[in-house]
């Protein structure tokens, strides 16, 4: 995308000893001031021809020109990313993502993404929003395991509603910290933390409505296999119900806690982030009503990590 034509200010006595990027700010409403300041550090900003800091002062009579960005990116293009497809056809995608993988392109992840592997592999519509084209549900950049997307904008159209009415079976194996009963339904309200804007709480009186399913499936050295249905899926959901309730993720860095016995620590550090898995997405086939199954192991990663805690 080509760049736009450049701005061009001439500088007065009154802009002169100033902060450039202040005067700029003032003289250049049309820019925001957060653009200027990162123009001028990717040097597109040069006065009397010299490129300027956010330090330099402004000099009366000189000529400041300023070559803004070329905009963002307004789309996700295509990108030859592997994927492990478990089911296709006209209507859907059903993939096992990796953990580590991002979903689709944000600030800080711009490509790279489920959404560029997805748009290489196969023609996707659905949705208005270009940067998530065929996305109706997410996971975690950490946490790996079945994802459906839609092809079709029917379909995308139909899976919104069921998962918005959560007319779905999902359910994710996890490792977590402690003894937590064997059997155990949360149901919370969910909420943005009031002190944390990157993390949400369950201990709230207000919010939109949470509940998860634990089942104890192993008890392992310091913490425990379990398998969490979801009734709702809230964001972290899993993740901050079982912190919550005194069991966090183990590995979890937003919501996880100190681990004082050594071999804990070796494990989670070596698997380098929170033991979740998506093991199973079961759904009625949104076009045709056909049942539809999905169940995956963990990665060998989380697998080395069961193997070492049962060691242990």
């Amino acid at each position: 995308m080509s760049a736009p034509a450049p701005a061009v200010v001439v500088l007065t006595e009154d802009d002169a000893g100033h902060r450039i990027d202040r005067v700029l700010a003032k003289r250049c409403p049309e820019f925001s001031r957060s653009a200027l300041q990162r123009w001028i550090e990717q040097g597109r900003i040069e006065q009397a021809g010299e490129v300027v800091s956010r330090k330099t002062k402004a000099l009366a009579g000189a000529e400041v020109t300023i070559q803004p960005a070329p905009p963002e990116q307004l789309s996700a293009e295509p990108q030859a990313i592997p994927l492990d497809v478990l089911y296709e056809d006209e209507h859907l995608l059903v993939v096992d993502k990796p953990a580590g993988l991002v979903v689709h392109p944000a600030p800080g992840h711009p490509d790279g993404t489920l959404v560029n592997a997805i748009l290489h592999h196969a023609a996707v519509q659905g949705g208005a929003d270009p940067m998530r084209p065929g996305i109706v549900h997410r996971l975690d950049k950490d946490t790996g395991g079945v994802m459906v997307v839609a092809k079709s904008a029917a379909a995308h159209e139909r899976l919104v509603e069921m998962f918005q009415g959560h007319n779905l079976e999902r359910a994710y194996l996890a490792i977590v910290l402690g003894r937590p009963p064997l059997t155990v339904t949360y149901d919370t309200f969910h909420a943005r933390h009031p002190g944390d804007r990157k993390k949400f709480t369950s201990k709230g009186d207000r919010g939109r409505r949470a509940v998860t399913h634990l089942e104890m499936i192993e008890p392992l050295h310091g913490t425990s296999l379990v398998r969490c249905r979801l009734e709702t899926g809230r964001t972290h959901q899993i993740r901050v119900h079982l912190a919550e309730h005194g069991h966090p993720v183990l590995g979890d860095p937003l919501y996880g806690k100190s681990i004082g016995d050594p071999e804990l620590r070796r494990v989670s550090n070596e698997l380098g982030r929170q033991a979740l898995h998506a093991t199973l997405l079961a759904f009625a086939h949104p076009i045709t009503g056909e049942p539809m199954r999905f169940e995956t192991e963990p990665p060998e990663d989380f697998q080395q990590a069961l193997t070492s805690l049962r060691r242990t």
